[in-house]
């Protein structure tokens, strides 16, 4: 690492400060980010186990369920520790490349989770506007294709931010990151040269992945309502609905919580940087939360598995 006129020329270590302007709090902060992480660990492990163990439960609505169940805990997983690290034992430093791949990570792992949001908004469209075709449509075989389509998608449109940070970004300001975790365009602001490529291409991730999963989901979901709001007993209606209300809580948290941080980033220029860092940190943690509590509560065959663990009296 070099200094150049009051530069750093490629740094080979950065420091995450954590939440600016509350660092003397953050031990507290700590505490409840640390039971959030647990709560969402214990719930999505329990939610991939019971849908392991019951047969029953290996449609693709569930199976969808797992695969967002396991992104839930491997985003989780990606920042909590780091973050804890800074928050209880000052351990702030983290060496460049492995905060490269920490933003690679969590990017990937967003990206993922907005496609798995899609593919359960199509499996619900042709299992309540097309029924008969559903269990054709949806066989384990496409399953693994859709799998494996959006972690590539993901994958691959994540993995040129982190290649044009490392060729193109060589001077840097200061290795100071104002954040908790290692975000995209907390790593960009640090550089001392022009950052525009970074900014655009940033732009055409979010707008390729979220804004065209988010536009599918709601042309699905308004024909799903249009679907369920012709049906002419008030009893199929209910159901009919009832199966989507799970899936249209999670839709509407992921997806507010995404662009809030997303454009807060690059235009909340006037919004105190410990907010923004905040609402960051709860995008990240509040998902993988509330998903399982949120499926667990309205999806009758997963509360019913529950009940049998928790519950189950013992025979002698």
């Amino acid at each position: 690492m070099f200094k150049l006129n009051g530069t750093v020329f490629m740094p080979s270590v950065l420091t995450l400060i954590g939440i600016p302007g509350l660092e003397s709090v953050q031990f507290w902060i700590g505490i409840p980010f640390c039971a959030m992480y647990i709560i969402a660990l214990f719930g999505n492990c329990l939610l991939l186990v019971i849908i392991k163990s019951e047969r029953s439960l290996h449609d693709p609505m569930y199976l969808f369920l797992a695969m967002l169940g396991a992104t839930d805990i491997a985003l989780s997983t990606c920042i909590l520790p780091k973050m804890l690290g800074i928050f209880w034992f000052h351990l702030p430093k983290i060496y460049f490349d492995a905060c490269l791949f920490q933003m690679w990570l969590i990017h990937t792992f967003q990206c993922i989770e907005s496609g798995i949001l899609l593919a359960m908004a199509l499996d619900r469209y042709v299992a309540i506007c097309d029924p008969l075709r559903h269990a054709t449509i949806f066989t384990h075989k496409l399953l693994t294709q859709i799998g494996v389509g959006v972690t590539l998608r993901a994958a691959l449109l994540v993995a040129p931010c982190l290649i044009l940070i490392k060729c193109r970004l060589k001077h840097y300001r200061t290795t100071v990151v104002s954040h908790s975790y290692c975000e995209h365009m907390a790593i960009v602001k640090l550089a001392a040269e022009d950052i525009r490529i970074h900014k655009i291409y940033g732009l055409f991730v979010a707008f390729t992945i979220l804004g065209f999963d988010i536009i599918f989901i709601t042309l699905s979901y308004i024909q799903i309502f249009l679907t369920v709001f012709s049906l002419p007993q008030k009893e199929a209606r209910l159901k009919a609905f009832n199966t989507c209300i799970a899936h249209i809580c999670v839709f509407l948290e992921f997806y507010l919580l995404a662009f809030f941080s997303f454009f807060t980033h690059r235009f909340g220029l006037h919004i105190p940087p410990y907010i923004h860092i905040l609402l960051s940190n709860l995008y990240l943690l509040v998902p993988p939360l509330l998903n399982p509590i949120v499926y667990g509560v309205k999806t009758r065959q997963i509360r019913d598995r529950m009940s049998k663990i928790f519950y189950s009296k013992d025979p002698s």
